[in-house]
């Protein structure tokens, strides 16, 4: 993974210097891109920043040399936008200013807000806030009741970018996801925060599906589901230094409810800190529904805090109860890890690993496991069903020394 990560980084590093040079540069077009001085874009709240963002997307696209648009300082209205390649040359969107969108989720045709598609060394920056204002969709009938609104519009959507770094912005109160990642390859964000309410129903705060080579560094993410979640066809993932909570933990899946899902293959999630969320580490599928593989997986270095669930395989998940709960998963796990966790657990189940008893989860490595509670119903557990890992190190609770209970307690 270090290979990976470390040839990932040189090419945004090369990417990146040819965008910081775009200033002063003459023929072929690029240079800097006002939306304010060159397009009019007004930050009076309410003056729609569509046309100005999309002439300025456009110009920049169509030249030769990298270019850099700029929104300035400001509160900005912008209803929605779509920002399509393959572009000429580089280019840097750098977001000064806060960019609001319609509050009301009738306002919206298609499940996004801003979409990045099909561009090429591309790079989001600049200290700015996409606010989704979904205070009213978290509200909304059918959403809070069950968890789900799929046709809500997602905040920020990463389409089959190659190249991309996205630095230094916030996305806050998306009316689902905060951002959503498909298809890409080699695209890293740093200094990234996501902020919503803990009771924002589906906000995940990345999530990350069919891409190579993404990685989620030094963030900080605060949502009212998973913080970052990693569905089928993603490969080689890097999270490091990212802090969750509150929300539902760093999960990958779930996986198998689909049918030709791809394999996941390489996840690192290293350095990261969860606190007062509902899961830490997680690997969930669904039963009896379509065959999938997951493999190569490791959580190393995570500090939990009062989480509920801080370690778990959860070949059993069903939400709100619409599985086919007596039978077994089809998704074969193998290769994981989980090394150096400590912490304390808001529930007795510190560590819950249900696999397949079809396909047993295969090659799990438990080492130096430190977790505690402190409660009426007694002190921490490790539950195991069809697996029998590698144990090495400290174990507290000791390893795989509780059965699972007929009646799991279920996960969010």
């Amino acid at each position: 993974m270090a290979i990976q990560f470390n040839f990932v980084s040189s090419m945004l590093i090369l990417v990146l210097l040819s965008i910081s040079s775009v200033e002063g540069q003459g023929g072929g077009g690029g240079g800097v891109i006002d939306v304010v001085a060159k397009f009019g874009a007004k930050a009076d709240e309410k003056t729609d920043l569509s046309k100005p963002l999309l002439d300025a997307w456009k110009e920049a696209c169509a030249s030769t040399s990298p270019s850099k648009i700029v929104i300035p300082k400001g509160i900005y209205f912008l209803s929605t936008a779509t920002l399509d390649g393959p572009c000429k040359a580089p280019i840097e969107l750098q977001v000064q200013g806060t960019v609001k969108a319609p509050a009301d989720p009738g306002a919206f045709k298609e499940p996004k807000w801003i979409t990045f598609n099909r561009i090429e060394n591309f790079k989001l920056s600049g200290g700015g806030v996409f606010d989704g204002q979904g205070t009213t969709a978290y509200k909304r009938e059918g959403c809070k009741g069950h968890d789900y609104c799929g046709s809500l519009p997602i905040n920020l959507r990463f389409d089959f970018l190659t190249n991309a770094m996205i630095q230094d912005i916030t996305t806050k109160d998306s009316k689902q996801f905060q951002a959503n990642v498909l298809g890409c390859k080699n695209i890293t964000f740093e200094h990234f925060t996501v902020s919503a309410p803990d009771e924002s129903p589906n906000t995940d705060g990345i999530h990350i599906g069919r891409s190579d080579g993404v990685n989620v560094l030094n963030s900080e993410i605060k949502t009212g589901d998973d913080c970052v979640s990693i569905g089928d066809g993603s490969k080689n993932l890097v999270i490091n230094g990212v802090t969750c909570g509150p929300g539902h933990g760093i999960s990958i899946g779930s996986l198998g409810l689909f049918k030709n899902e791809e394999p996941v293959d390489g996840v690192t999630v290293k350095n990261c800190t969860m606190t007062n969320t509902s899961n830490g580490v997680r690997i969930k599928t669904w039963p009896g529904a379509e065959p999938g593989t997951c493999s190569n997986i490791h959580f190393e270095d995570i500090t939990v805090t009062n989480v509920s669930s801080p370690i778990i395989i959860d070949q059993k998940y069903c939400p709100w109860n619409k599985c086919k709960i007596n039978e077994e998963s089809k998704v074969k796990l193998s290769n994981i890890s989980f090394k150096n966790i400590h912490g304390t657990s808001a529930r007795p189940e510190a560590v819950k690993i249900i696999c397949s008893a079809t396909l047993p989860c295969e090659n799990v490595e438990l080492a130096d496991i430190e977790i505690t509670h402190s409660g009426p119903t007694g002190p921490a557990v490790s539950q195991c069903s069809n697996v029998k890992p590698k144990v090495s190190g400290k174990q507290n609770p000791a390893a795989c020394s509780a059965p699972i209970p007929a009646k799991p307690t279920p996960t969010a």
